[in-house]
């Protein structure tokens, strides 16, 4: 059977359509600024970290 023959200005339906678009990426929510939930934990790890130091080395 031959491939139909598609009018002048119309896209074939092989090669996709901009019809429909492609849906907008949702926004990140909390998880948008990862470095803003990062610098809190690194920083209680570290003062945890230097708490048991300081008992090791009896300050």
């Amino acid at each position: 059977m031959s491939t139909p023959k598609v009018p002048p200005g119309e896209t074939p339906p092989a090669e996709g359509s901009i019809g429909s678009a492609h849906r907008e990426r949702a926004d990140g929510g909390i998880w948008e600024h990862p470095r803003a939930f990062l610098v809190p934990i690194v920083l209680g790890s570290l003062m945890i970290a230097a708490f048991f130091i300081a008992r090791i080395w009896g300050w």
